[in-house]
């Protein structure tokens, strides 16, 4: 098993953030072209709580390497999500786990923003943890699958930042366009 984690700060408040979140795999983000399809699978706010809980399937379409490809057997692959969002203590925890390959490769992703501590009005915390485990009777080539898992998953996540933050200066902007507009 290998871990890869990561976190930055984004100079949008965490109700942005949080709402944006929703809009991540949109047109505005031209770093997931990867992402064909999200579809919600359910949506349901505990009234005791108040926290909104969702399940989504995301339906990507990754190049990999050829021999990644004749392991899993796979072009397009599925990933859960479930995501709570808590206006209690205003955490967004998004947890996903791949569907497709998960006999040979399993990646299990939590993500979560909240405040910054240093200026929770203004900024929102990116905290963000995969395992990423391979199985299969080689050791050899387990070890070669998580590496290239491991590598992947960083340059997936720079361009993920990279999206998101389109997402975020544009939904800023739209919601500002509103304002004024009242």
């Amino acid at each position: 098993m290998r871990v890869f984690e990561n976190n930055c700060t984004f100079d949008y408040s965490w109700r942005n953030v949080s709402i944006a979140n929703w809009r991540k795999y949109c047109a505005w983000n031209t770093q997931s072209t990867h992402v064909i399809a999200v579809d919600t699978l359910s949506r349901s706010v505990d009234p005791a709580s108040g926290i909104l809980r969702s399940e989504r399937l995301i339906t990507c379409k990754q190049s990999a390497p050829r021999w990644l490809l004749k392991l899993t057997g796979a072009e397009v692959s599925y990933v859960r999500e479930v995501s709570e969002v808590d206006p209690t203590t205003q955490t967004v925890t998004l947890r996903s786990v791949n569907l497709t390959g998960s006999n040979i490769v399993s990646v299990q992703e939590t993500v979560v923003y909240s405040p910054h501590p240093e200026d929770p009005e203004g900024k929102t915390l990116f905290t963000q943890d995969a395992q990423i485990t391979a199985y299969g009777a080689f050791s050899r080539v387990c070890s070669k699958v998580e590496e290239w898992s491991v590598e992947r998953f960083g340059q997936n996540a720079q361009r993920g930042r990279m999206g998101f933050e389109a997402v975020l200066e544009m939904s800023s902007k739209a919601f500002r366009d509103m304002k004024e507009a009242a």
